[in-house]
């Protein structure tokens, strides 16, 4: 079974554009950690689907949320993070000395404008990608 999370935070932490932004700060949790300095990324595999005949494949649905302390650096990490993953075709990423394939990206539903109520001052966008992995 592949560790989705791991791979997708892998990926993630390797693209120079998006930790420009946000440093090493990709958790892959719901919410993002307490005491976490902004800007930071917050994901999570919410669910998918794979492919029984093919047990190399999966297929999750994964919630992002690009964090901020206003809303126009928020949506500037979510752009980022588009044009990081929406129409990946095969990406590369090796783990523990397993080679994995990112090999699609599509975003599902385009980022959400939010200010979260729990904390104020913090501002998401939220958005959700359809990401197949593929590891050998």
């Amino acid at each position: 079974m592949v560790d989705t999370n791991l791979v997708v935070r892998d990926y993630l932490i390797s693209r120079t554009d998006l930790t420009d932004l946000v440093s090493n700060k990709i958790y892959a949790a719901n919410p993002l950690p307490e005491n976490v300095e902004l800007p930071a990324i917050s994901f999570f595999t919410r669910g998918g689907t794979s492919i029984p005949s093919v047990p190399t494949v999966v297929i999750p649905s994964v919630q992002f949320s690009c964090w901020a302390d206003d809303p126009i650096e928020a949506r500037k990490i979510y752009r980022v993070l588009y044009d990081e993953l929406n129409g990946l075709y095969d990406a590369t990423v090796t783990i523990d000395g397993t080679i994995y394939h990112i090999t699609r990206a599509v975003e599902e539903v385009q980022g959400q404008d939010i200010q979260d109520t729990d904390i104020p001052g913090y501002w998401k966008v939220l958005t959700f990608y359809s990401i197949t992995i593929r590891n050998f």
